[in-house]
């Protein structure tokens, strides 16, 4: 006989934490079991399923709000899908964009202070003290 899936199994089969699956119940992600009268919620395997796709989602960089769109798509939504993932992949490589000028931008700092250690102020802090960006 196949044991019963409290919260506690379903999180631990899903790998998170039994306070995330309440919350994704909570906003909508998954659904919560009714409650007995006596005795624990029972999930199905469904759940389980479902919580993966969310991690897995989670990890391709989509929000919960994009998850929540991918799965009332579905299957059957190839299309929408295909355009979400496609906006996806557009804000992942402008964030990449953003974050290789930073990389840049702390190289050369990096390089200023070992230039300029006999200056008596530190370039990269007065670089950032007169920084027009937050």
């Amino acid at each position: 006989m196949m044991s019963k899936l409290t919260i506690s199994k379903v999180a631990r089969r899903a790998g998170v934490g039994v306070e995330t699956v309440r919350y994704y119940q909570r906003i909508g992600l998954i659904t919560e079991p009714a409650k007995p009268a006596v005795g624990y919620r029972i999930y199905q395997e469904r759940d389980i399923t479902q919580l993966l796709f969310i991690q897995r989602a989670k990890t391709l960089g989509f929000s919960l709000s994009e998850i929540r769109n991918l799965l009332a798509l579905g299957h059957d939504g190839c299309e929408g899908t295909q355009a979400l993932a496609s906006r996806k992949l557009l804000d992942i490589r402008e964030r990449i964009s953003d974050l290789e000028a930073i990389a840049t931008t702390l190289e050369t700092l990096i390089n200023s202070c070992d230039s300029n250690r006999d200056q008596g102020e530190c370039p990269l802090i007065s670089a950032i003290l007169t920084s027009d960006k937050p």
